[in-house]
């Protein structure tokens, strides 16, 4: 493969439709599209400044690289990126792309970021911004870090271990949605998923869980979470106490203890809803 090493790029499509290029610690500056339509590319230690990088790409490898904030909307219709040891300051990157691979990636400003994609694996990322991830599907994800509302919004098939997602709205009109040993907080978790399932993980949450299709939730604790469940079809074990629930559509619910149940039987069949509490079960012994 051809070499770059250490050049100052300027000027629009810098390095259009190139293939076969090993870069090494260059800096691609003003310019749009420098790499548009590239092919087998890969970057060591080098760095994007300016709008739109990587558009129409497929086979790119980044090692040790930054995107400055105006490098934004960097990565649209490319196929096959994997990203290691890198930041992304710019947002609004990674949108209608797949076959995505990213491992200690750092996004601080990751607003309107991975729209429209699939074939993702992510390792050790974080990422802070609003609207992360609407509508893509096929994700594994491990180690990972979200501070920013309306996450997942319409995500599919997506497998989630080891996260803190501080996230309002998170994961609305998502359908097979797995999260392992996790903590979420924020209002309105789930609302019109279809088969969330949450396993070893704990929720803070406002209204959270609430019109979903099909609730998984086992071994995890609810932390100040007031009126959970309105209109879910719910199988949860929960460890410990339960604010309150709120017209859960049917299922089981097993607790230690649920401070308040509303049951209104003008909206719900309250026989539809099975109740197992810790407490009751030991006092019956």
């Amino acid at each position: 493969m051809k070499q770059i090493t250490q050049q100052f790029l300027t000027g629009e499509r810098a390095l259009f439709k190139e293939n076969d290029l090993e870069i090494y610690d260059t800096v691609f500056a003003d310019g749009e599209s420098p790499l548009k339509e590239s092919r087998n590319i890969e970057l060591y230690g080098s760095m994007f400044k300016w709008k739109y990088p990587l558009w129409y790409s497929k086979n790119i490898r980044m090692k040790d690289c930054t995107i400055f904030e105006m490098g934004r909307a960097g990565i649209w219709y490319t196929e096959n990126i994997s990203m290691e040891d890198t930041t992304i300051e710019a947002p609004k990157n990674f949108r209608r792309a797949k076959g995505i691979t990213l491992k200690y990636v750092t996004m601080p400003n990751a607003q309107e970021t991975l729209w429209n994609c699939e074939d993702i694996t992510m390792e050790h990322v974080s990422a802070k911004g609003d609207y992360f991830a609407m509508n893509s599907r096929d994700m594994v994800l491990s180690d990972f870090t979200l501070v920013g509302n309306y996450s997942f919004d319409g995500a599919k098939n997506v497998e989630i271990h080891h996260a803190k997602m501080l996230s309002k709205d998170a994961f609305w009109n998502s359908e097979n949605v797995t999260v392992y040993d996790s903590f979420i907080s924020g209002e309105y978790l789930g609302w019109n998923a279809k088969n969330l399932t949450l396993v070893n993980c704990t929720v803070e949450s406002l209204q959270g869980m609430c019109y979903i299709d099909h609730l998984v939730m086992e071994n995890c604790k609810l932390l100040n979470t007031t009126l959970a469940f309105e209109y879910s079809t719910v199988e949860a074990q929960i460890n410990g106490t339960i604010d309150s629930v709120f017209n859960p559509s049917g299922g089981v619910i097993q607790a230690g203890h649920i401070k308040e149940l509303i049951m209104e039987e003008d909206k719900v069949d309250p026989k539809e809803t099975n109740i197992i509490l810790q407490e009751e079960m030991k006092d019956a012994v």
